[in-house]
C-alpha cells in the first residue's frame, strides 16, 4: 500500500513538473528581445507614441520582417509587479477572437516591462465617435458591424473562451477599428479572471495591465 501511494505521489509531482516546464517553454517564446523592440520604436521616440494608459504608454513599431506592433510600455513606478506582468501574458495568450485583439509577445528585461500586441490602423473608436471628421465614416451599416462584433468578443470573454473573463473596463476608448471597420476589444486593465465553476463573489484575484 505504501509503495502504491508513493507511486501515485510521485506521478503527480511529474505531471505537475511537465506542465509548469511546458508553460515556460511556452511563455518564452513569446518572448521579444529588449533591443529587438528598442529599434522598431525607434528608441521609443515622441513620433512613434499612440497614447498612454493606466500603466505606460504606447507606442507604434515595425518588426525586421515589416509587421507593425503596438507596445505599451509599463511605468517603472506602476504599482504592477512581475507576478502580474506575467498573468497578464498567460491571460491573454489563451485569448483568440477576431474580436480581440491579439498578443504577439512580451518582454522582461531588467527594469523593462513591455507587451507587443498586434496594431490595429485606425485607432480607438473614440476617436471617430468625438471627431467629426471620422464621426461622418459611420454610416448605420458600419455601427451595426462595430456593434455586433463587440457583442461578440464580450460573448466570447464571457461565455465561450477557455477562460471566463469580465473586462470591468469597457469604453470606447479600448475599442479600436481595423481597416474593414471590424471592432477588437484591448486594454484588460481590470479584468477579474474567472475559474469555470466560480462565482464573482469568490474571485478577488485581478490580472492584467
Amino acid at each position: 500500500m505504501l509503495l502504491i501511494i508513493s507511486i501515485c505521489i510521485y506521478l503527480r509531482l511529474k505531471k505537475r513538473k511537465e506542465k509548469r516546464e511546458g508553460d515556460e517553454i511556452g511563455t518564452e517564446a513569446l518572448q521579444f528581445n529588449f533591443n529587438s523592440i528598442k529599434v522598431a520604436t525607434d528608441n521609443f521616440s515622441e513620433a512613434n507614441k499612440l497614447g498612454r494608459g493606466g500603466f505606460g504608454a504606447v507606442y507604434k513599431g515595425r518588426l525586421w520582417n515589416e509587421e507593425d506592433i503596438a507596445v505599451k510600455r509599463l511605468s517603472r513606478d506602476s504599482a504592477q509587479g512581475d507576478i502580474e506582468f506575467k498573468n497578464e501574458v498567460a491571460l491573454i495568450t489563451k485569448l483568440q477572437h477576431r474580436n480581440l485583439v491579439r498578443l504577439l509577445g512580451f518582454c522582461l528585461e531588467g527594469n523593462e516591462r513591455l507587451l507587443v500586441y498586434e496594431f490595429v490602423p485606425n485607432a480607438s473608436l473614440d476617436k471617430f465617435i468625438f471627431d467629426p471628421m471620422k464621426r461622418a465614416q459611420l454610416d448605420w451599416d458600419r455601427r451595426y458591424k462595430i456593434i455586433v462584433g463587440i457583442g461578440r468578443g464580450l460573448v466570447y470573454l464571457h461565455e465561450d473562451s477557455r477562460l471566463r473573463v469580465i473586462h470591468r473596463d469597457l469604453k470606447a476608448g479600448n475599442i479600436f477599428v481595423d481597416a474593414e471597420m471590424n471592432p477588437k476589444i484591448a486594454d484588460f486593465g481590470m479584468a477579474r479572471l474567472f475559474v469555470l465553476d466560480q462565482t464573482e463573489g469568490e474571485t478577488n484575484r485581478i490580472v492584467g495591465t
